[in-house]
């Protein structure tokens, strides 16, 4: 069952709200996540933002159902006045056999595959990817923030 905290995990160094949703690692998990994520954005007043949001998300998500064996997928955002940053956690290796056939996809499935990190790159002002460092060894981070780029002078 999906559970959704609105107390922080850790301190927001964007300031604002923080939010977590853990996930079991079914095919209704980008769902779910899009669903989170549109509702929070709705009521913290970045309606403008929801659809890019839907899409970064379901993105990240479907990574992580796809192409791991984790057992749980953690979404955890960030939302302040400018912009709300997304981070998708999965505890588990890759699946040996990635889209399909094959850890390296064929130049077949490439035409069809591996453009949603193309997508989120095009969409997010930020994204990157990360580990669980000593803490949480084998863990993978992948994030995007969205909003209103920084007016520089």
């Amino acid at each position: 069952m999906p559970a959704a905290t609105p107390t922080p995990v850790q301190p927001n160094p964007l300031g604002g709200e923080s939010y977590r949703l853990t996930l079991p690692n079914t095919a209704n998990a980008p769902k779910l996540a899009r669903d989170f994520l549109t509702s929070l954005l709705r009521v913290s007043r970045h309606p403008g933002l929801v659809d890019d949001a839907r899409l970064c998300v379901t993105e990240l998500v479907t990574n992580a159902h796809c192409h791991t064996r984790t057992p749980l997928i953690r979404v955890h955002v960030a939302v302040n006045r400018k912009r709300v940053t997304v981070a998708v956690t999965d505890d588990g290796g890759p699946v040996g056999t990635a889209f399909g056939t094959a850890l390296r996809p064929t130049p077949e499935q490439e035409q069809e595959h591996g453009r949603g990190l193309v997508l989120v790159e095009s969409l997010a002002l930020a994204w990157g990817t990360g580990s669980g460092g000593d803490r949480h060894p084998g863990r993978t981070v992948v994030w995007f923030t969205l909003g209103r780029p920084e007016v520089t002078a």
